[in-house]
C-alpha cells in the first residue's frame, strides 16, 4: 500500500509538472507543432491529411519532411475534445510523458527484478525521471520523440515481462518496438539496434519460448511490412541526408588536401582516409552527447530542448550518476546490463548527426540516465551498507540540493524562459494571425513574410481553415529535393519579399518584419515579443 501511495504521489508530480499551463508555456507553437495539430484536425474532418492523402500510414509530406504519422493520429481525439489550440496539440506529448513516468516503475523492477529493493529502485527511478528536466521540456511540447520514447519503455518492459513469466507478452514487445517506427526517425535506428541486443542476450529464454517469439515476429513483421517499401525510399532518407555528417562534403575534401600535402604517399592514403575521418568525426559526435557540460551544465544549445542555464539533468544528480554506474558494474543485479547497452545504442543515431549534442535524437535514451542517478541515490542514502552517520547529513544535504534544483529550474522555466526564448518558438505568429483575420474583410489580399519560418501552417491553424477549401486553393512549390512550400491560399500569400511585384494598394495588407518596411508604410499595429521587442508589423502601402 506504501508503495502504491508512493507511485501515486510520483504521477501527481508528474501530471502537475508536464501539464500546468501547458498551452501558454512553451510560449508559441513551432512550426512541427502546428503542423501536427492541423494534421490531426484535418484527420478528424474527412480522415485526410492536409494535402489529400487519405489516411497515411507511411508519412505525412508536410514541409517536406516526410514524418512518420504516429503523433497525428494521437492528436485527433484531443483535438476534437479541446479544439484546435496549443494545449490539445501538445496533450499526447505530456500524457505519454506522464506514463512513461509509470512505465519506468515496472520497467525497473523487471530489469532488477532479483533484487531485494526493487521496488524502492523503481519508485526512485520515476520520481527523478518526473522531475527531469530533459524530460519534462520534451513532454512540454508536441515532440513525437517523447511518444517513441515511451513505446520504446513498453516494448523493452513486455520483452522482459516475456522472458519472465508471461510468454505471449513477447507479441506486445513487438507491437510497441513496430509502433516507434511509425512515430519517430531515431527509433528506426536505435530500436533495431535494441532488439537485435535482446534477442542475442536472451537468446537461451526465446529459444525456450520459441513458438511465443515466432509469433512475435510474425506479428512484428507484419505490422512493419506497410511501410518498408518507404523506408528504403528517398523521400524515408531525405532528411538524413541533409543533417547526417557522412554528407559533409568539407571531410572528404580534407582528407584529399592532407594526402595531396604529403605527395600522395601510401602511409598519407592510409592516415588520412576518408573513412577514418568519418569515423573520428562520428566518435566525436557520439560522446558530444555524452559530455558533462550537456548532461549537467548548461544542456542542449537549442532553447526549445533546454533553458541553457540548467543541463539535460540536474547538477546534483552528477556524483548520484557517477556512483549509480559504479555500483551498477560492481553489484551486477538482475539485467542491469540492459541499462548501460540501451543507453550507449539509443545515442547512435544522434551520433550520426551534424548538429551535436541534441537532446531529442537522444531522447530515446531515456530513462536509463535517471535509473543509473537512482541507482546511485539508493546505493548512497538508504543502503544498509553505508552507515547511518554518514548517511543522514547526506540525505539532507542531497534533498536540500534537490529542492533548490528543482525549484530554480521551475522559477526559470516559467519566468525569464518565455521572455528571453518566445522568439524560437515562432512567438508572434498567434497575435498577427488574431489581428489580420479580425481585419480581413477590409482587404483584398494579404501578404505575409516568411521570416519566422513556415507561416501557411499557422494561417491554417489559428484560422482553423477548412481542410478542403486549402487543398482546392494552395498553391503549392516542391522542389527537386522533395521540400514543400505553400505561396498562397485565398487571400493569404507567403513569401520572403512581401513586395515583391505588388502594386501600391490601401486594399493590400503587408505584415512583415521591422527592419523590412518601407518608409512610405502606414503602420497599423506592432507585434512584440516577450521581452518587448518588435517581431512583426502589419501596415499597408
Amino acid at each position: 500500500m506504501k508503495t502504491k501511495l508512493l507511485l501515486i504521489a510520483i504521477l501527481i508530480i508528474a501530471i502537475f509538472l508536464r501539464f500546468y499551463q501547458l498551452g501558454i508555456n512553451p510560449p508559441s507553437l513551432t512550426w512541427d507543432e502546428a503542423a501536427w495539430g492541423y494534421n490531426a484536425y484535418s484527420l478528424g474532418i474527412d480522415g485526410r491529411d492536409e494535402f489529400g492523402k487519405f489516411l497515411p500510414y507511411q508519412y505525412l509530406e508536410s514541409f517536406g519532411d516526410f514524418k512518420p504519422p504516429m503523433y497525428a493520429y494521437l492528436d485527433i481525439l484531443p483535438v476534437k475534445l479541446f479544439g484546435l489550440t496549443a494545449f490539445s496539440t501538445r496533450f499526447p506529448s505530456a500524457l505519454f510523458g506522464v506514463l512513461t513516468v509509470l512505465a519506468t516503475y515496472f520497467l525497473v523492477i523487471r530489469i532488477f527484478y532479483s533484487a531485494k529493493h526493487k521496488s524502492v529502485y523503481g519508485l526512485i527511478s520515476s520520481f527523478v525521471l518526473a522531475i527531469s528536466p530533459w524530460h519534462i521540456m520534451l513532454s512540454r511540447a508536441a515532440f513525437e520523440a517523447n511518444i517513441a520514447t515511451f513505446l520504446v519503455v513498453c516494448g523493452v518492459l513486455f520483452f522482459l515481462i516475456g522472458i519472465q513469466e508471461k510468454r505471449w507478452s513477447l507479441i506486445f514487445s513487438a507491437i510497441f518496438f513496430v509502433l516507434s517506427f511509425y512515430t519517430f526517425n531515431s527509433a528506426r535506428v536505435a530500436v533495431p539496434l535494441i532488439v537485435i541486443s535482446l534477442a542475442i542476450l536472451f537468446h537461451r529464454q526465446l529459444w525456450e519460448r520459441r513458438k511465443e517469439a515466432v509469433i512475435a515476429c510474425i506479428v512484428g513483421l507484419f505490422l512493419l511490412l506497410p511501410i518498408v517499401k518507404f523506408l528504403f525510399s528517398p523521400q524515408a532518407s531525405l532528411r538524413f541526408k541533409e543533417v547526417n555528417i557522412f554528407s559533409d562534403v568539407s571531410i572528404i575534401k580534407k582528407s584529399n588536401q592532407d594526402i595531396a600535402y604529403d605527395n600522395n604517399a601510401l602511409y598519407s592514403k592510409i592516415i588520412h582516409n576518408r573513412r577514418i575521418l568519418y569515423g573520428m568525426e562520428f566518435l566525436k559526435h557520439y560522446f558530444d552527447n555524452l559530455s558533462p557540460s550537456f548532461l549537467f551544465i548548461k544542456g542542449d544549445g537549442n532553447p526549445k530542448f533546454s533553458i541553457q542555464d540548467v543541463g539535460q539533468m540536474y547538477l546534483f544528480e552528477l556524483p548520484f550518476f557517477i556512483v549509480g554506474i559504479l555500483f551498477l558494474f560492481k553489484k551486477k543485479e538482475g539485467y542491469w546490463f540492459i541499462i548501460p547497452l540501451w543507453l550507449l545504442l539509443a545515442v547512435i543515431p544522434a551520433a550520426t548527426a551534424r548538429e551535436t549534442p541534441h537532446a531529442l535524437r537522444t531522447e530515446v535514451a531515456l530513462p536509463t540516465f535517471q535509473i543509473l542517478v537512482a541507482y546511485g541515490i539508493y546505493q548512497l542514502l538508504f543502503s544498509e551498507n553505508i552507515r547511518k552517520n554518514i548517511q543522514r547529513p547526506l540525505l539532507v544535504l542531497s534533498s536540500f540540493f534537490l529542492i533548490i534544483s528543482v525549484i530554480y529550474f521551475q522559477r526559470d522555466y516559467y519566468i525569464h524562459y518565455p521572455r528571453e526564448y518566445a522568439g524560437e518558438w515562432q512567438y508572434g505568429y498567434k497575435d498577427s494571425i488574431t489581428y489580420t483575420t479580425s481585419v480581413a474583410k477590409t482587404f483584398d489580399n494579404i501578404y505575409i513574410t516568411d521570416f519566422l519560418g513556415r507561416p501557411y501552417i499557422y494561417y491554417l491553424f489559428y484560422t482553423k481553415t477548412e481542410p478542403n477549401f486549402f487543398r482546392q486553393h494552395a498553391v503549392i512549390q516542391r522542389d527537386p529535393f522533395g521540400f514543400v512550400n505553400v505561396v498562397h491560399f485565398g487571400k493569404y500569400t507567403f513569401n520572403s519579399d512581401v513586395h515583391k511585384n505588388v502594386q501600391s494598394s490601401s486594399r493590400n495588407l503587408f505584415i512583415d518584419i521591422s527592419s523590412k518596411i518601407p518608409n512610405s508604410a502606414h503602420i497599423l499595429k506592432t507585434f512584440y515579443l516577450l521581452n518587448g521587442n518588435p517581431v512583426l508589423v502589419a501596415y499597408t502601402t
